[in-house]
């Protein structure tokens, strides 16, 4: 059940900005409990003063590292054990990363073999590599309400909603959702939304937040290339190929 899950969230506060944490609580509270919170970073440099004011007001405990050596990114191996501590203590269910170093990726592969969903959270230079691994992926920039300077106020702004138009011409977006309504479609060609969800998470790291919408049956009737009915008393969308 959703509402059990146990999520731990591990920040990499080198790497991404403090300016989207609320969002990124916001979606993981859709999916469950978020009962770890660890920042990790070194809390004497400089470039980590936003991230200090949002640490109590989220419970996010700042977990120190130290930069011993000049360029090595000691946070990375920090945050690495920290996960496979928390893996091996049986206390959480599921991981979110919230992180823009494709470093990353053999973690997020370990953590999937154990069974656990990975969500990534990254600004729009993370690595594909990075992104595709995990289970989720959603940009920062998409979740960002920051107002506090200028140049925040220009590079993370909330993502518009994504056109008709731009979502056709999205060869990979089409495909994606075409094969899932075919893969999970009964004798009528009719899907339910539920299968069709489960099926893009489990086959690749989409999210409907990355084109500006917050539930994936608003982009799918954006597109408009589907039909689309309600069913049980309005509480199940059900999904067709148009061309069908």
């Amino acid at each position: 059940m959703a509402e059990l899950n146990r999520i731990a969230l591990l920040i990499d506060c080198d790497n991404v900005s403090h300016t989207s944490i609320e969002g990124v609580i916001e979606e993981l509270s859709k999916l469950g409990m978020v009962n770890v919170r660890h920042a990790h970073g070194d809390w004497k440099s400089p470039s980590l003063t936003g991230w200090v004011d949002k640490l109590h007001p989220h419970a996010i405990r700042p977990m120190q590292q130290f930069a011993y050596t000049k360029g090595k990114n000691a946070t990375d191996s920090a945050m690495i054990i920290d996960a496979m501590d928390l893996l091996y203590s049986d206390t959480v269910d599921a991981f979110a990363l919230m992180t823009s170093d494709s470093d990353f990726t053999p973690l997020v592969m370990r953590l999937l073999e154990s069974g656990l969903p990975v969500y990534g959270f990254g600004e729009k230079k993370t690595p594909q590599p990075f992104v595709q691994a995990c289970s989720t992926f959603i940009y920062t920039e998409n979740l960002s309400n920051d107002k506090e300077g200028k140049e925040d106020k220009e590079n993370n702004k909330p993502a518009k909603r994504t056109g008709k138009a731009k979502l056709r011409q999205n060869a990979a977006l089409v495909k994606l959702l075409r094969t899932a309504v075919q893969q999970t479609s009964g004798d009528d060609d009719w899907a339910p939304m539920s299968k069709v969800g489960k099926y893009i998470s489990n086959n690749s790291s989409f999210s409907p937040i990355n084109y500006g919408y917050k539930k994936l049956g608003d982009l799918i009737r954006a597109t408009d290339l589907f039909d689309t009915e309600m069913r049980n008393d309005g509480k199940a969308m059900y999904i067709k190929d148009s061309r069908k």
